[in-house]
């Protein structure tokens, strides 16, 4: 059998829904994980965890041989695959000046937004 209850298997996240994350694994199997198989914690946004295209670990949970479905679960699994190359960050020669310079202006227009929409709903 290749897939095997408890072992840790790559998949790519081929799609978010409300209740789950959808897994390729091969040409023939698919996973899901289950929102209740993402953390121990209560999960607000599951793309807050995945984004489509990601390669991401997962533990095998249960597996339907006949219709090619795996369970999987990400918890307590170091899901994340890291491809990305570390970038060494140099700081410009204008540093924060950029942000002392315009935050008081995005502090004003952020507040005067939320006042908007705060009344547009009042009055609706």
């Amino acid at each position: 059998m290749k897939y095997e209850k408890g072992k840790i298997v790559k998949g790519h996240v081929t799609g978010i829904e409300n209740y789950g994350i959808f897994v390729g694994l091969d040409d023939y199997y698919s996973g899901l994980i289950h929102i209740s198989e993402i953390s121990e914690c209560f999960i607000r946004n599951i793309n807050d965890y995945v984004k489509i295209g990601e390669t991401i670990k997962a533990k095998i949970v249960d597996v339907d041989e006949d219709n090619y479905q795996i369970r999987l679960s990400i918890k307590n699994v170091d899901y994340k695959m890291n491809h990305r190359k570390k970038v060494k960050i140099v700081e410009t020669p204008s540093g924060f000046l950029p942000l002392k310079d315009h935050l008081d202006e995005w502090i004003s227009a952020k507040l005067e937004d939320s006042k908007k929409r705060e009344n547009f709903k009042n009055e609706g």
